[in-house]
């Protein structure tokens, strides 16, 4: 019963990759920086329905997230800096619209608990 296929849902994820410099239309930098992601790739996972101020053991007290994603992939690499895309797909110019709070790996499952980005 552990994973079954029929409470899957397809999600994407991109890893985080690192920070870049920002360059202008000449190619000149502006001195800014932004995060790069690599590109999505999509998964299956148990992805709870929303949570409201439902806070459990396994993420502790301070964790406050909406969903939880539960995947019995022990080769996951979701982290703390990866972004989501739970309800929407990576489309040309949509952004992920969860981010992960907390992950929590147990002998046989991981646990990722994930906001909605506001």
């Amino acid at each position: 019963m552990r994973g079954m296929v029929r409470n899957k849902r397809s999600f994407w994820y991109a890893l985080y990759q690192g920070v870049a410099d920002v360059t202008d239309n000449s190619g000149y930098l502006t001195g800014e920086k932004t995060v790069t992601y690599t590109t999505p790739v999509e998964a299956e996972a148990n992805i709870s329905a929303a949570t409201g101020m439902a806070f459990t053991d396994v993420f502790g007290t301070e964790a406050d997230y909406d969903k939880v994603i539960v995947t019995f992939d022990m080769d996951c690499p979701i982290d703390e800096h990866s972004v989501l895309y739970v309800d929407v797909t990576p489309a040309q110019g949509v952004a992920p619209d969860y981010i992960v709070k907390r992950v929590s790996k147990s002998l046989n499952s991981i646990s990722i608990a994930i906001a909605k980005v506001r």
